[in-house]
C-alpha cells in the first residue's frame, strides 16, 4: 500500500538576498542590540536609522531626505529594507534605482514624480451602509432575453446571507451578479455589499469551512457579527498614483472604435500637472473634512549617483511641495563626477542637494561579523555548515567581499550532497572556490595577462 504525504500549496517564500533582515533590530530605548532582527553590526547607522523610524511615525520627517553612505556590501539597502520592516505594510515603501529614469517613453522628472505620488498614501475612512455575511444561497434567476431570439439573461439573482444574529434574503440587480462573478463569490464565502453603490467585496472564507481539505490555500474569517444590513466603517488604503492612474485611464465606450482606440493607445501614458493638481485639491479638501489621513511613506533611491543633474534640480523641488514623502539615497561612490558633467562633488550628488540632506555611514564589516552574517543566510537558506567552513568563509570574505562568499554557500550545498553529506564542510569550500573567481581576482588575472585579451 503507497502512502504519500500531499504537500502543502501555501507558498514557499523565494529567498533573496535579504530574505533575512526582519527590522532593524533595537530595542525599546532604540539602541542597537549586536545582533537582532537579521542585522549584525553596523551599531551607530542602525541607531540613527531607528530615530529616522520615530520621525516618521510622528509625521515629522516629510519632505526630509537620508542619505546612506557607505563602501559596496556594508549593508544600506538592509537599513533601508529595515525601515520598511519597521513601518509595516500600512505605510507605503516604493524602491527605485537610480538608472529606472532613463526611459525611451517618459521624461526623467515623469518616473521621479510617479515614484514620489506611489510614496505617498491616503487612508480614506467611510461610513457606509452594507448588507454582509456568509453567502448561504447565490442563485440567479433567468428570464427570456428582452431582444429577441433564443437566449435568456440573468433577470436578478438570489443571495441568502447569513451572520451571528440572523440571515437576510436579498433580490439584487444583474449588474451586481457580474460583480459576484468578477469577485469569484461562491457559497460559504464572506462578502459585503454596498448598499448605495452595488459595489461587492470579498472578505474571504467562513471559517466554518477550516476543516475542508483546500490546504490552507484560503484566508478564512469569522462570522460577521451584529445584523446583515448595517453600518459599517470601512478603511482603504491608496497611494496618490493609484488615484492619478485612475483618473488618467481613457473611459471610452464599449463599441468597437473606442475600445480599438484605448488598445491603439501606448501602455505607458504620463500624466498631466493640472490632473494631479486636480486630485491634491480632492485630497486636500478630504483631510480638512477629517475624511482622509495622509500617510507619508518611504521613497528609496539606490544608487543615486546615477541620476544627472536635471534630476537632481528637479528633486530639490519636489522636496519642497507640500504633499512629499521621506526620501532615503544610498551611494557607494566617494568623491566623483555628477553625471553629465566635469563637476566633482562627494558621493556624486552635487552640493545644494547634499545641504538638504542626513547622511548615515556604513562601516566595512569585521571577519566576526561576516562569520555571523553567513551563519544567518546559511539558516535562511536551509544549510547545515561547521564552523572551521564558516571561518574559511571569513577569510575569503576579507580578501574578497562579504557578497562573494554568501554566493559560495549554494554551491557548496550542492557539492556536499554529491558526496553524500548534508553538511557543508571546508573541503566543498575550497572546491568551489577554486571554480569561481571573485572580482578582485579576476582583475588581478586580467592584469597579468593582458596582452591575450582584446583591450
Amino acid at each position: 500500500m503507497r502512502i504519500e504525504e500531499v504537500q502543502s500549496t501555501t507558498k514557499k517564500q523565494r529567498i533573496a538576498t535579504h530574505t533575512h533582515i526582519k527590522g532593524l533590530g533595537l530595542d525599546p530605548n532604540g539602541v542597537a542590540l549586536p545582533m537582532a532582527a537579521g542585522f549584525v553590526g553596523q551599531v551607530a547607522a542602525r541607531e540613527a536609522a531607528g530615530l529616522v523610524v520615530d520621525m516618521i511615525r510622528q509625521k515629522k520627517m516629510a519632505g526630509r531626505a537620508l542619505l546612506l553612505a557607505g563602501p559596496p556590501s556594508t549593508g544600506k539597502t538592509a537599513l533601508a529594507l529595515g525601515i520598511s520592516q519597521e513601518l509595516g505594510t500600512k505605510v507605503p515603501f516604493c524602491p527605485m534605482v537610480g538608472s529606472e529614469v532613463y526611459s525611451s517613453e517618459v521624461k526623467k522628472t515623469e518616473v521621479l514624480m510617479e515614484n514620489f505620488r506611489r510614496a505617498i498614501g491616503l487612508r480614506i475612512k467611510e461610513n457606509k451602509e452594507v448588507y454582509e455575511g456568509e453567502v448561504t444561497e447565490l442563485s440567479p434567476e433567468e428570464t427570456e432575453s428582452t431582444n429577441g431570439g433564443y437566449g435568456k439573461s440573468i433577470g436578478h439573482v438570489i443571495v441568502g446571507l447569513k451572520t451571528v444574529k440572523g440571515t437576510k434574503q436579498l433580490k439584487l440587480d444583474p449588474t451586481i451578479y457580474d460583480a459576484l462573478i468578477k469577485e469569484k463569490v461562491a457559497v460559504g464565502d464572506v462578502i459585503y455589499i454596498e448598499a448605495n453603490s452595488g459595489a461587492v467585496k470579498r472578505v474571504g472564507r467562513s471559517d466554518s469551512f477550516a476543516t475542508e481539505f483546500d490546504l490552507e490555500a484560503e484566508e478564512y474569517v469569522p462570522l460577521p457579527k451584529g445584523e446583515v444590513h448595517k453600518k459599517k466603517e470601512i478603511v482603504q488604503d491608496v497611494t496618490l498614483h493609484d488615484l492619478d492612474a485612475a483618473n488618467a485611464r481613457p473611459q471610452g465606450g464599449q463599441d468597437i472604435l473606442s475600445l480599438m482606440g484605448q488598445m491603439m493607445k501606448p501602455r505607458k501614458t504620463e500624466i498631466t500637472d493640472k490632473l494631479r493638481q486636480e486630485i491634491n485639491k480632492v485630497v486636500n479638501r478630504y483631510i480638512d473634512e477629517g475624511v482622509a489621513e495622509l500617510v507619508p511613506g518611504v521613497l528609496f533611491i539606490d544608487e543615486v549617483h546615477m541620476l544627472d543633474m536635471e534630476c537632481f534640480s528637479y528633486l530639490n523641488r519636489a522636496l519642497e511641495s507640500a504633499i512629499s514623502p521621506i526620501v532615503i539615497f544610498a551611494t557607494n561612490r566617494g568623491i566623483c563626477n555628477v553625471r553629465g558633467t566635469d563637476m566633482t562633488s562627494p558621493h556624486g550628488v552635487p552640493v545644494d542637494l547634499l545641504d538638504r540632506l542626513v547622511i548615515i555611514r556604513t562601516e566595512i564589516y569585521g571577519p566576526t561579523e561576516m562569520i555571523q552574517i553567513l551563519a544567518i543566510r546559511a539558516q535562511v537558506e536551509e544549510l547545515v555548515i561547521d564552523e572551521e567552513s564558516l571561518a574559511y568563509l571569513g577569510e575569503i570574505g576579507q580578501e574578497a567581499s562579504l557578497r562573494h562568499v554568501m554566493q559560495l554557500l549554494s554551491p557548496a550545498s550542492i557539492v556536499a550532497r554529491m558526496s553524500g553529506r548534508d553538511k557543508i564542510c571546508k573541503a566543498d569550500i575550497e572546491e568551489v572556490n577554486t571554480l569561481y573567481l571573485d572580482a578582485k581576482s579576476s582583475a588581478r588575472l586580467l592584469q597579468e595577462q593582458q596582452e591575450r585579451y582584446i583591450s
